[in-house]
């Protein structure tokens, strides 16, 4: 069994995230009145953090990408759950974020959720536009 902060921990951390940071934006949004496109530059650029915060486990996959894989034994091995399979390697990239665990079953597993990148890409290409159409509209100014 994985642990339990690399099941239940990255949807939680990114639900807080998200309560946290629409308090914020609302705040924001009342006190000074930005425009539609600086809006959603902002909601983009946030939704990408979030996004890429879940994608790594909230750093886990960098610090100890094992604990994302599998239960540890009491022999130090680390095994997959509710099978015979100890894990041969873990591979890690920053982005877009990815987790493989490798079994000796010859099974991969890709640990980063599905949502993750769409969510990502998406947060990226809004803040992008958003952030032309700022741009655009400063210059014109």
């Amino acid at each position: 069994m994985v642990s339990l902060f690399a099941f239940f921990g990255p949807p939680a951390i990114t639900l807080l995230l998200f309560a946290v940071g629409a308090l914020l934006y609302a705040l924001w949004v009342a006190r000074t009145e930005p425009s539609q496109p600086a809006r959603w530059a902002v909601i983009g650029i946030t939704t990408a953090i979030a996004a890429y915060g879940a994608g790594t486990v909230y750093g886990l996959a960098f610090t100890n990408p094992l604990d994302v894989c599998g239960s540890r034994t009491d022999n130090g091995v680390y095994m997959d759950a509710g099978r015979d399979y100890s894990l041969t390697s873990v591979s890690v990239d920053s982005f877009p974020p990815s987790i493989t665990c490798h079994w000796t079953s010859g099974h991969n597993a890709e640990e980063v959720w599905f949502w993750t990148l769409p969510l990502l890409y998406a947060g990226l290409a809004c803040a992008t536009v958003c952030s032309a159409l700022l741009m655009n509209r400063t210059r014109r100014s």
